[in-house]
């Protein structure tokens, strides 16, 4: 029922900045938490941020200082903007949604690569 579009990924060399974008819609009931998480193919996926409809947010260890997620409730998008960008950062990136009756969503993935 909910669907989610993400916009933003790219390659970038070291020390540089994204922004990722995931727009939800379609949902009849209210979205919770939104967040960011990454995988690369073989290993587990990881958490990189939340933001609850407060404000409240959540990040990795790894990603603190470096990366900001925000939300704008109106349009029911969450962003991450990603800054001094590493190598390790390079994954897939997945938008994530919690949902009103604990239904929770995924989007498809964007990549993101940081290389030289």
């Amino acid at each position: 029922q909910v669907q989610l579009v993400e916009s933003g990924g790219g390659l970038v060399q070291p020390g540089g900045s994204l922004r990722l974008s995931c727009a939800a819609s379609g949902s009849a009931f209210s979205i919770y938490i939104m967040g960011w998480y990454r995988q690369t193919p073989g290993k587990q996926r990881e958490l990189v941020a939340t933001i609850t409809t407060g404000g409240v947010t959540t990040y990795a260890d790894s990603v603190k200082g470096r990366f900001a997620i925000s939300r704008d409730n109106a349009k029911n998008t969450a962003y991450l903007q990603m800054n001094s960008l590493k190598p390790e950062d390079t994954d897939v990136y997945y938008c994530n949604v919690r949902a009103q009756h604990q239904y929770t969503y995924w989007g498809r993935g964007t990549q993101v690569t940081v290389s030289s």
